[in-house]
């Protein structure tokens, strides 16, 4: 009677090792379902958010360094802006064709070519050239707290799915009054594979967000740059009206 028992025991051992991934989310506790199916969206969401930054970077990228050499190839302003058009492509020229509609605007009413307004027009450039740098990056950084929040709470969901697993196999204990492995094995197969999807969510999104903020710091200081330099430009224009 107790070797069959044990044979049992050790054959139900057996087909247990033979559980995969997919078996054991069939498996698993409604609750430790909802917390594997929360961390692969959550997964798959921020590999989408990460993709689509980094391409749209790069993009952004080759856009500003044809625009910056269309810019300083010494032709018209004028024309550029003609180019550019009401509707800017990327930010960088959204921030050049906000300062060119300013000067625009100014020059139309006179106010470039009176001492009055031009103590206020490089002011005004200033705030609308700043205010449009903060706008794009605005809408660069945006789903960008996503992948901060899943880094930082991924881990804690899974170890939540952790505790549960962890339960329900002290629960199968105390249910069979039996200790063997194969008793314990799903449930802590369960919790562990809980695990593993906490941090692979997690590792890819702290990862990412610390890169991404980076290169997003490092385009804004890029637009900042530009639009201090057009500043200037402008400013010295104002200057030989005078």
């Amino acid at each position: 009677m107790e070797q069959a028992v044990v044979e049992g025991a050790v054959g139900q051992a057996l087909g247990q090792s033979q559980l995969t991934l997919w078996s054991l989310f069939l498996s698993a506790d409604w609750v430790v379902k909802a917390v594997m199916l929360i961390l692969l969206l959550a997964s798959v969401w921020c590999w989408a958010i990460i993709l689509d930054k980094t391409f749209r970077l790069k993009r952004l990228q080759r856009r500003a360094n044809k625009f910056e050499d269309e810019f300083w190839s010494g032709g018209s302003l004028e024309e550029l802006f003609e180019q550019v058009g009401q509707q800017p492509s990327d930010p960088m020229t959204a921030v050049f064709a906000a300062g060119m509609r300013e000067w625009r605007r100014s020059s139309a009413k006179g106010l470039v070519y009176s001492e009055s307004g031009k103590s206020g027009l490089k002011d005004r450039l200033d705030r609308i050239m700043q205010v449009t740098v903060a706008r794009e990056i605005e809408r660069l950084e945006r789903y960008m707290m996503f992948l901060a929040s899943v880094g930082s709470t991924a881990p804690f969901v899974g170890l939540f799915g952790t505790v549960w697993g962890i339960m329900n196999s002290f629960q199968s204990i105390a249910v069979t009054k039996q200790t063997n492995l194969a008793v314990v094995a799903p449930g802590i197969a369960e919790a562990l594979f809980a695990t593993a999807l906490g941090l692979i969510a997690a590792i890819p999104a702290v990862i990412a967000y610390n890169k991404l903020s980076n290169d997003l710091g490092r385009y804004a200081g890029r637009m900042e740059t530009f639009a201090g330099e057009f500043i200037a430009i402008l400013s010295r224009q104002i200057e030989e009206t005078s």
